[in-house]
Parts: C-alpha cells; sequence; structure tokens
C-alpha cells in the first residue's frame, strides 16, 4: 500500500469517527451503536485531525489522484466545522444535525444482531444528541422562518406517534423499541420543538435578515462554504454573475420552444402558462411515481449506447417519507449500501401532487436516477481498483454537477417525451441557474427572504409551492445549492475541449467512463483526469 493509500484509509476512517451512522447506512464496518458528537470540544479535535492528514497527503508518494481527492477533501472538512454550520441549521431534514436522525436512521439495514442492538443504543443515545445540538445554538440568532420550518417539521412528528419513521418492523425488539420511542426519542424531540419555540424563536431574525452574511464572522463562513461545496475559489459576486449570465441565455431557449409548443415568445406570458395550465399538472401522487418509473426505464433502455459500463441494479423509485414530504425537497436520491441489502432509491415528494408539475418530472428523474446520481454514485460504488476514498467523497459540485449534466444529456439522449418535457429541463436549468443568484444574494449580498422569492417568480417558471420550499431550503443550508450549475459548467467545458482536441476519434461512451469511473473528484482532479484521457486517446 502506498503512502497516499494510507492516508487515505485513515481519512476514511475519520470520516466514520466523525459520522458514524454513515458507516452503518453505506454497509461499511464500524460502530453501529454511536450517533455523531457535535460538541465543540469533538469538532475542535476533528478539525486539528483534518489537518493533519491534508498536512501528510501534499508531498505523499503514490496516486496522483488519489493525492488530489484526499487533501481536497482534509480541506473541505476543515473548512466545514470552521463554518460551524451546526450552530445554525435547524430546518433542513437531510442536514440540520438535531433532525437527520428521523431520516437517516430507518434507511439502515439492520442485518445482523450488532446492528439491531446498536439501533436500540442509538435511539438511548438521541437525548444527548439533541441536547448537544442545543448547546451548540443557545446563543444563535436564526432567521425566524428557518426556526419556524424546524419547529413546525417537529410538530408533525410529534403530533402522529403511530407514523413515527423510528419505528421498524420486522424484529424481535418490539417492546423495548416502543419504550425507547415513548420514553426517551420523542421527549428528546418534544425539548428541542420547545427549544426553537421559546428560545429561538423570540429573539429571532426577520426575513430581512435571510442570510449568512447577518450571522457573526457570516461572509467568511460563506466564502469557507463556497470552497465546501463547489470545490473551486470562485467567489459569490463571480458566482452571483455567472447565474444572471446564464438566466438571460436561458430566455432565447424558452422563446424559441414557447413560439413552437404555445405560439408564445414573451417570457412572462410562456411561464403564466407553464404554471397555470391543469393540464401540466398531475391528479395524484400515484401518477407522479408512475411517469418518474417510466422516464427511468426509457433512459434505461437508451443507456448503453451512451455508457461502456452501467450499474448492475436498476433504481428503486419511492415517495418521500411523509414525516419530511410535508416541507421536504422536490426530490433525492440514496444510493445503494456495500454489501447490496439496499438499492439506490429515487425519492420523489408527491404531497400536495395536484400543485406540482407533470412537465418538470422528466428531467428530475433523470437527474436523480439514469443517467444521473444513480448511474454516477452506485457505479462509484461498484468500482474495482479505486482506494475507498473515491467513492465516498463529498464533492458536492461534481456530484450535483453531473446531476445536472444528467438532465442535457438526456435531451442527447432522445429522451424526453415531448416539447413539454423539455420545458422541465429548461425550468430546472432556471432554477439551478436561479440558485447562484439567490443563494449568494441572500447570504452574501444581504437579500431578503422576499427578494429571493421574487427573484425566482420573475425569472423562473416554478411553481409557487417550490419556490418558497426551495429559498427556505437555501437559506438553510447555504452554498450547497451552488454545487449544480458550477459543477455542470465544469464538466461541460471539459468535454468540449475533449471534443475539439480529439475530432472524430471523440467517443461519448469513453468519455463518461472518464468522468465517472475514477470515483468522486473535486472539479480540479476531475479536469486533470479528462486531460490525461485525451492524451491517452490522441
Amino acid at each position: 500500500m502506498t503512502e497516499i493509500e494510507e492516508i487515505a484509509e485513515d481519512l476514511v476512517r475519520t470520516w466514520f469517527d466523525e459520522d458514524p451512522v454513515r458507516a452503518s447506512l453505506l454497509g461499511l464496518p464500524g460502530d453501529h451503536g454511536r450517533l455523531p458528537d457535535y460538541s465543540a470540544e469533538n469538532h475542535g479535535r476533528l478539525r486539528a485531525r483534518y489537518g493533519e492528514l491534508a498536512d501528510h497527503a501534499e508531498n505523499a508518494a503514490g496516486d496522483a489522484v488519489t493525492r488530489g481527492v484526499v487533501v481536497q477533501q482534509a480541506r473541505a472538512a476543515v473548512e466545514r466545522l470552521e463554518a460551524a454550520e451546526v450552530e445554525f441549521s435547524v430546518s433542513e431534514t437531510l442536514s440540520a444535525p438535531a433532525l437527520t436522525p428521523l431520516t437517516v436512521l430507518p434507511l439502515i439495514t439492520l442485518d445482523d444482531e450488532e446492528k439491531v442492538a446498536g439501533y436500540l443504543s442509538r435511539l438511548e443515545s438521541i437525548p444527548s444528541l439533541v441536547d448537544t445540538v442545543i448547546e451548540r445554538q443557545r446563543a444563535a440568532r436564526l432567521p425566524d422562518f428557518l426556526v419556524r420550518a424546524g419547529a413546525d417539521f417537529l410538530g408533525r412528528y410529534l403530533e402522529r406517534p403511530g407514523s413515527d419513521p423510528l419505528r421498524l418492523t420486522g424484529h424481535s425488539f418490539v417492546d423495548r423499541q416502543e419504550a425507547l420511542l415513548a420514553e426517551v426519542v420523542r421527549p428528546a424531540f418534544a425539548r428541542y420543538r420547545d427549544f426553537l419555540d421559546e428560545e429561538l424563536k423570540p429573539r429571532a431574525l426577520g426575513q430581512e435578515q435571510a442570510g449568512l452574511c447577518w450571522q457573526p464572522d457570516g461572509e467568511r463562513r460563506y466564502a469557507r462554504l463556497i470552497r465546501v461545496h463547489t470545490s473551486t475559489e470562485r467567489g459569490a459576486q463571480e458566482l452571483h454573475e455567472t447565474g444572471l449570465r446564464t438566466i438571460d441565455a436561458l430566455a432565447e431557449e424558452y422563446r424559441e420552444l414557447g413560439s413552437r409548443v404555445f405560439g408564445l415568445t414573451a417570457l412572462p406570458e410562456i411561464f403564466e402558462r407553464l404554471r397555470t395550465d391543469p393540464a401540466l399538472r398531475w391528479s395524484s401522487g400515484e401518477e407522479l411515481l408512475d411517469g418518474a418509473r417510466t422516464a427511468i426505464r426509457r433512459a434505461e433502455a437508451a443507456a448503453p449506447q451512451w455508457f461502456r459500463t452501467v450499474p448492475s441494479q436498476p433504481c428503486e423509485v419511492r415517495p418521500v417519507p411523509p414525516a419530511e414530504a410535508e416541507g421536504g425537497t422536490i426530490a433525492y436520491y440514496i444510493e445503494p449500501d456495500f454489501a447490496g441489502k439496499r438499492q439506490g432509491v429515487y425519492y420523489a415528494n408527491t404531497a400536495h401532487a395536484r400543485e406540482r408539475f407533470r412537465h418538470t418530472s422528466e428531467a428530475i428523474a433523470f437527474h436523480e436516477a439514469v443517467p444521473g446520481h444513480h448511474f454516477q454514485l452506485s457505479g462509484a460504488m461498484s468500482l474495482d481498483g479505486v482506494p475507498l476514498v473515491h467513492k465516498l467523497a463529498d464533492v458536492n459540485s461534481y456530484i450535483e454537477g453531473w446531476g445536472l449534466y444528467a438532465e442535457r444529456l438526456a435531451d442527447e439522449m432522445g429522451l424526453y417525451s415531448s416539447d413539454v418535457s423539455r420545458f422541465g429541463m429548461l425550468t430546472q436549468d432556471s432554477m439551478r441557474a436561479g440558485r447562484l443568484v439567490v443563494d449568494t444574494g441572500m447570504h452574501a449580498l444581504g437579500w431578503s427572504r422576499q427578494q429571493a422569492v421574487d427573484y425566482l417568480r420573475e425569472h423562473t417558471p416554478m411553481a409557487p409551492l417550490e419556490i418558497e420550499l426551495e429559498i427556505d431550503r437555501y437559506a438553510g443550508c447555504p452554498a450547497q445549492a451552488l454545487s449544480y450549475l458550477v459543477g455542470r459548467l465544469e464538466i461541460q467545458r471539459v468535454r468540449a475541449e475533449a471534443e475539439r482536441a480529439l475530432g472524430e476519434a471523440f467517443d461519448i461512451r469513453d468519455f463518461h467512463d472518464a468522468v465517472l469511473g475514477h470515483g468522486i473528484l473535486p472539479l480540479a482532479v476531475l479536469g486533470t483526469v479528462v486531460a490525461d484521457w485525451v492524451a491517452s486517446v490522441g
């Protein structure tokens, strides 16, 4: 084993030390009875350890690609901990530390007695986790709409004890589980809900102070999170301007398609038609899920013409769990585990299905499932001959950039069922470009929540329901929304350069193998990998 491979293994161990639930979720060895420790003392220890790993990796002998992944990921972990997200994250069910157990723990496969016992231990530990988060957030002054969203989520959870997502069936621990849920878990979440309602809400900031720039050291914390989520050194103002330019460029595509489909060329009229036409709504949540499954099966059939390597397992489609659907995001993907006990799953939000757009469904399915995250993440997990760090790296710009690239690739593949569905592709593009504008607007430029909402209403045809939820997501998880367009633009850039350099020798299947065949990569490392592939072909 090379020096850099040893450091890479140490980095993975440190990840699982920080978040042992992740190892359980992935079906990997680890401490299956422990929850994350969000204390300032532990985060200080982890920050020092990640810094040491980055320093050691800089000049370590071994594979240059692995070195690039390890250095970037260790440095990003330092920046993430220095940004202290735990102190302001209260509303996002996939990232707020006090809420994530309700989403993540039910996904763990309990396939042996150790994991069964560990699950019960984790339920017992939820009060300690909640109390630690409360201590980290006790001095916070956060936007009132985020505090309210977190409290409302917990209120819905506590009102429905009969449908508790932490109640797992098919195991012998029913009585012990029920006692823990009633006597330990729900009281702990009630305590956090009361903390939000009684301590944070009375001193909360107004909607005019929606972003991180209004928090102590907010400008520097946001800059750190930009580096974490984009894996670049791009600044907030540059990203803001990139979003504005992309929104302007999309206008011509809307006009061309609007003229052909609706006989309309004015953007406000096109957007109004897309928002209000009842034929462009789902009639039920089940119809929404069926539409996603149909699109995914079509993409799977076409994939071999565009990819040399395709996942061996299909992607499952499920509704977002009821506990998180009401205030949750549009859709997301959860990768399979390494043990083969759980497939990759695309979760589509079916809450208020009659208010959700039919024409965006295909683009979202191509992003989250095929040829998007399912191909990317399940494919990374099955790679041979690469260190585990390549399969688990947390590089949002690569992960989400590929998802957004997949939406446009699907158009090249002829996967959209109609020009109306291609409007969904443009809508998704507008949303991702708009994210650059409103995320930087709120967190760096001092925009209010309403300014951000108004911008998306004017410049995208997104559903009003989804605009409100998306803005709250960006406010609650600063900089994550920047990763999508930043990553796609880089993938498109390296593809265009490869096409110019190789001419007729360019094969899209080999390009996709080059992009996906090394696992999850920081964007700078991806550029080097693709350049090396071009040189090997040329």
